[in-house]
């Protein structure tokens, strides 16, 4: 308890000494080492002395903000100030209190070469000027893994084509227990740089000292031929060793320099694709490529790349020959990312539907790339597929053969009479043309009132009586109910069922046909949901979900407007001929 007030007293008169007469004294200057290493911190000490006055008026008059210090600001920007502290001594001398004041600071050298630390004042008290001479790289006999911390940076290829991936690996090496750290991201104006993953933590002996790690990872796609040089990476910390004193630790490394190529002549493609591996595959088509006219077919075309953003990936083709209508989904891009770097993926979906009978190829799809493992160009070929279509079974004709009169009785040579018999078989085709007639005019009289009874029931009809349109809207409220990214693709497919007679190709067609503006809202926050990056995406909640299936449902239930009842198909649609 003794002790703490003598300390206390003893800052109360630090803080008074702002007040109080002082007499000037030395003021003394002293560094830890007048030659360091590049990464290295020097330890400065500052003493200074002055006299104090001390009574009872003024024992709790004082100011914090005035409490006296040295210039020290006049050692940047040579030096950076990372921290500083001190502390107070009292003694009498001639029985007069003279106060000694220490500061302690912790000077970052900004460059290498003879940096001066300038003459400091304290209370009229002036320094003498000190020159420090800070050299690069590590002290002659002692590698950089002997320091406290360091940073190791390396990378997977020398040199890169433009837009091809680099991948950068930083790794800061550091002992003793970190309290607090700040490593600097690459960047570069010319380059786009992406992490790859989260950072890993783990320990490795080097030289015998045992150290923690920080590694993280980046894909470096540079945007301009030329050479690339990215901005040191700089780290800045404190840490404690096992004796518990506080160390800083500050250090900075350089990348070499990589030169980046322009895309070379000799690539026919019309987007260039720098990538490690490049694939170009499709499913959905029938094994024996047998279909029927009016099937409902779903092609997916997926484009897959190693070393590239899902951004950089082209359109997949999806021509079509004549007799074969294509409805293509919006495409899906997805980036993941891998230990060799970002793998892309484009996923291209098209509902195929064919309206005529024969052999329908489809054509041969080829994306060149360039592989930059073999330094080459190669070609992503998806050969061509060709659909053998039947036509649908209609109804026969059926013929009825009426069969031969037999001869009439009563003549024992088989002789007959020709007046009689020939006037009967005469008349019989007449009246079966004329009963076939009646049948038919009644057909369709009983066929235009059946219509007329069913008309108001038609309007108000369930829809779900057509199993096609119920299974397709069965499924797209599953779908939509987990937020998966097929949603729209059945959306699309249960609407055309549902409305056979509209010509709606893609989802724009039937948002547009629709018209409900918080079904637009809830699709787009969907679409948005899968293409947005991890940091950006916040999720499908279940509320958002409920509005969508409320939408659906809503849609569902009610009756086509007059506009839309009223729409007729064109007479003769497209790749139909009159």
């Amino acid at each position: 308890m003794v002790k703490r007030m003598i300390v206390v007293l003893a800052g109360v008169l630090m803080i008074l000494a702002s007040q109080a007469s002082a007499q000037s004294g030395q003021l003394v200057v002293e560094p830890d080492r007048t030659r360091l290493y590049e990464g290295e911190v020097l330890t400065l000490t500052v003493k200074g002395s002055m006299k104090l006055e001390v009574n009872l008026s003024n024992l709790f008059d004082f100011d914090l903000s005035q409490l006296p210090a040295p210039d020290i600001g006049k050692v940047e920007p040579d030096f950076e100030i990372l921290a500083q502290n001190q502390r107070y001594s009292i003694r009498t001398i001639n029985n007069e209190m003279v106060g000694e004041i220490t500061w302690t600071y912790q000077l970052a050298p900004t460059r290498t070469g003879t940096l001066t630390i300038p003459a400091l004042s304290f209370k009229g008290a002036q320094s003498e000027p000190i020159d420090i001479d800070v050299v690069s790289g590590s002290p002659p006999g002692q590698p950089a893994a002997s320091r406290d911390s360091f940073i190791e940076l390396s990378a997977d290829k020398a040199e890169v084509y433009v837009q091809e991936q680099l991948t950068l690996t930083v790794k800061l090496f550091f002992t003793g227990n970190l309290i607090r750290g700040e490593l600097s991201e690459p960047e570069h104006p010319d380059a786009i740089i992406e992490p790859l993953g989260k950072q890993r933590e783990y320990a490795r002996f080097r030289d015998g000292v045992r150290y923690r790690v920080v590694e993280r990872r980046y894909a470096v796609f540079p945007q301009k031929a030329g050479d690339l040089t990215l901005p040191p990476i700089r780290f800045e910390g404190q840490a404690r060793d096992a004796a518990g004193k506080l160390t800083f630790l500050r250090d900075r490394e350089e990348f070499y320099t990589v030169p980046v190529k322009p895309v070379p002549a000799s690539f026919t493609g019309d987007t260039w694709l720098p990538a490690s591996d490049l694939t170009l595959a499709d499913s959905g088509l029938p094994d024996a490529l047998a279909v029927a006219t009016g099937d409902d077919l779903t092609r997916k075309l997926v484009l897959q790349a190693q070393g590239l953003p899902s951004e950089a990936l082209p359109p997949i083709p999806t021509d079509t020959p004549e007799g074969l209508r294509a409805y293509p989904d919006q495409p899906e891009r997805a980036t993941s990312v891998t230990p060799e770097g970002l793998h892309a993926t484009l996923t291209q979906t098209v509902a195929l539907v064919p309206i005529q009978a024969g052999e329908l190829t489809l054509p041969e799809i080829r994306i060149p790339w360039w592989d930059t493992d073999t330094d080459s160009q190669k070609v992503a070929v998806l050969p061509a597929r060709t659909l053998t279509v039947t036509g649908n079974a209609g109804a026969n004709a059926v013929s009825a053969e009426a069969p031969a009169p037999s001869a009439p009785a009563g003549h024992a040579d088989g002789s007959s009479s020709s007046g009689p018999t020939d006037g009967a078989a005469a008349g019989f085709w007449p009246w079966l043309s004329l009963a076939l007639a009646v049948a038919w005019f009644g057909t369709l009289i009983a066929w235009r009132w059946h219509l007329r009874r069913l008309r108001p029931k038609a309007e108000h009809r369930d829809v779900g009586d057509n199993e096609q349109e119920a299974a397709l809207y069965e499924a797209l409220v599953l779908a939509a109910r987990k937020g998966s990214p097929s949603t729209p693709h059945l959306l699309t497919r249960w609407v055309r069922a549902r409305h056979p007679d509209q010509r709606l190709r893609t989802l724009s067609d039937v948002l547009g046909f629709l018209d409900n503006e918080t079904l637009n809202r809830e699709i787009e926050a969907l679409q948005r949901s899968h293409f947005a990056t991890p940091s950006e995406q916040s999720g499908n909640d279940s509320g958002d979900r409920q509005v969508l299936l409320r939408t659906l449902d809503a849609l569902r239930r009610q009756r086509p407007t007059r506009d839309q009842a009223e729409t007729l198909p064109p007479l003769y649609p497209d790749g139909l001929s009159a």
